[in-house]
This record gives C-alpha cells, structure tokens and sequence, in this order.
C-alpha cells in the first residue's frame, strides 16, 4: 500500500473475468503519518480507507470485464459494515464479485479479511465511462503492470 497515493492494492492474486471475481493483497504500512491521528497510542486503518481498497478491488474486476476501455468511478456506497478493527502491518485479502452490471453502471459487492476474519464489507456502486483522457489511461496500465494485472483474463473479440 502507498497511502500517500492513494494505492491501496499492492498486487492481484486471482481475477476470474468468467465468474466475475477478484482477489486481491494489500500490506497496510507500520508506519505512515495517518497513523498519527487515528488514533494516537492505538493505530488503526480509517474505515473509509477499506472502503477505498474495496473500491479499487473492484474497480480493476471492472476494469477487466470492460476490457480495459471504461474507466469505473465510485457513484454509491451502501451497507458498508466495519466489523472489526484493522492494524498497521496486517495483510488484507480483499474480494470482489459482481452483483450487477449495465447501462453503465456496475454494483459490486466486496469484503476485506485478514487471516480469514471478516473485518469489513460493503456493496458499491459504479459508473463506467469512456476513459476520459490519455494521461489517466496511461497512468492505469502503468499501475495494472505493477499490481500484476492478468492481461491474458480478458477476453478479445
């Protein structure tokens, strides 16, 4: 994770285009100045952060079902779920299917676990547009390239 970027996944380790679903890992940092305020002496991730990573989860399943040409924005969260809390240094296995998707729009349904614990979920809601230019569209294939991105999962017509 690069909190100061707003990165929060660190690599793919599975996405399934057919079944519609992704797995990701992300290492929060032990150390970043965020840590400073929430919350001084007890540490700990800010909910609206897990809330992004699972937002980026599925925004790169997005991603890959729309074949790399629309670029997803969060539109919605709903029944998000803090369910316990989550500590600089722990390992986030965060997963992502899909619920629905069209007329631009996708909802998913995502959950981040640490060591098979649930700590968190939430269903959220998309809109998918056309990239909107060059710069955010090179910048996305240069961060699929570091996260490991499966090329090779999206079909070609």
């Amino acid at each position: 994770m690069r909190l100061e970027y707003f990165q929060l996944i660190d690599r793919i380790d599975d996405l399934d285009v057919g079944e519609r679903t992704i797995t990701v890992a992300a290492e929060v940092p032990t150390h970043n100045t965020i840590f400073e305020g929430h919350f001084p002496g007890y540490p700990l991730m800010p909910g609206v952060l897990l809330i992004e990573a699972m937002a980026q989860t599925s925004g790169w399943l997005l991603i890959a079902l729309l074949k790399f040409e629309r670029m997803p924005f969060l539109a919605a969260v709903k029944e998000a779920k803090m369910r316990g809390f989550v500590a600089p240094g722990e390992l986030l296995n965060i997963d992502a299917s899909i619920v629905h998707e069209g007329s631009g729009f996708a909802v998913t349904s995502a959950t981040v676990r640490v060591g098979g614990e649930l700590r968190c979920n939430a269903t959220l809601t998309f809109r998918h547009v056309p990239f909107p230019n060059v710069d955010l569209r090179g910048h996305m294939e240069a961060m699929a390239e570091r996260i490991g991105f499966p090329r090779q999962a999206i079909p070609h017509d």
